[in-house]
């Protein structure tokens, strides 16, 4: 289960609710860890170290394992390469911080900076393998699972990020698969009156089938599944969710995400689909990750942990049920 970034409910709550839901592990997000470390002092390697070992600690209380740490984020195709370093300096702490939360996992979001980045792939695989490179010499090896967003500025779609898995060709740097970006840019349209693209079903059709034939599953290091809400009217400027300058899919994501199975909700994305290509078809057996956003999360109310957590672990017991999978703890 994805936790979310620090805000209105404090780590060890949604630590705890997510075990007693039936969770198995929980990928921890670096602002978490900004948000504890404060209680420290000033945010310092040290005091962010520290913060890692106290959350160690209530994963360990909890029978939790840390999947993974995640965003490293605005990384790859940087043109100011000194910039670029400053990123390489920090990696390095993060390579504390994955040994100290017992995972060997970084995930790498796709960069959706609009400045300073270029779509030169052969800079974007050059950075990655960089860091690969350098992940390669920790002991124990450190792994990086890349993802598409649907907003990216230049990286936004599965098969794109593919294309860097496949030229990096390290062992330990693959794919991280998330049902809301894929279906989110393919089908799915949040400033769209239908909600969807214009042909929408025929491309993801064919953009499952590519997936079904192309990717090789060894490669897949993570799998997020997650739905989303269908907008009532389109986001543009004037709705409640609309930013200035942000990509409406960004802001969409950020506001109106859901579990799989929450119609009732305005659940609306075939993510289920998508979930029996890389689950069933595929044969995946990795750790698969509840990632939600949502406005809701921000609710100050003491049940909205518990809530979500429960509402996450029956939308995985339903998929369980519907795709016919070996029950395992594999959240």
């Amino acid at each position: 289960m994805s936790l979310g970034r620090a805000a209105v409910h404090e780590l060890p709550e949604k630590i705890s609710q997510a075990a007693r839901a039936g969770f198995k592990g929980v990928e921890i997000f670096y602002e978490d860890l900004e948000y504890a470390a404060k209680a420290y002092g000033a945010i310092t390697p040290s005091s962010l170290y520290e913060a890692a070992r106290t959350t160690r600690k209530l994963c360990d209380a909890n029978n939790l394992k840390v999947i993974s740490l995640q965003p490293f984020m605005f990384y790859e195709g940087l043109t100011n390469r000194e910039e670029h370093q400053e990123k390489i300096k920090t990696l390095k702490i993060w390579f504390q911080l994955v040994k100290i939360l017992g995972t060997d996992l970084i995930l790498i979001p796709s960069n959706f900076a609009t400045e300073n980045v270029s779509g030169d792939m052969d800079l974007i695989v050059q950075d990655m393998i960089e860091v690969a490179d350098l992940g390669l010499q920790e002991n124990p090896p450190v792994r990086f699972a890349y993802e598409s967003l649907a907003w990216g500025t230049y990286i936004d779609t599965w098969e794109r990020s593919w294309e860097v898995v496949q030229r990096v060709n390290r062992s330990n740097f693959g794919s991280c698969l998330d049902t809301f970006n894929i279906v989110g840019r393919v089908w799915a349209d949040p400033a769209s009156p239908t909600g969807k693209t214009p042909n929408a079903d025929e491309d993801l059709k064919i953009s499952l089938e590519r997936l079904r034939n192309t990717v090789d599953i060894k490669k897949v290091f993570l799998v997020q599944l997650v739905d989303g809400e269908r907008m009532q009217s389109p986001l543009l400027e004037g709705h409640p969710f609309h930013v200035d300058g942000q990509p409406p899919r960004m802001s969409w994501s950020r506001n109106a995400r859901l579990f799989p199975y929450e119609q009732n909700r305005g659940g609306y994305m075939p993510v289920v689909d998508v979930a029996r290509v890389i689950l069933k078809d595929l044969g995946y057996r990795g750790w698969v990750s509840m990632e939600l956003f949502s406005r809701t999360m921000w609710d100050p109310q003491p049940s909205v942990p518990s809530e979500h957590a429960q509402r996450g672990i029956r939308a995985w017991d339903k998929l369980q049920t519907e795709l016919v999978l070996p029950k395992r703890g594999m959240l």
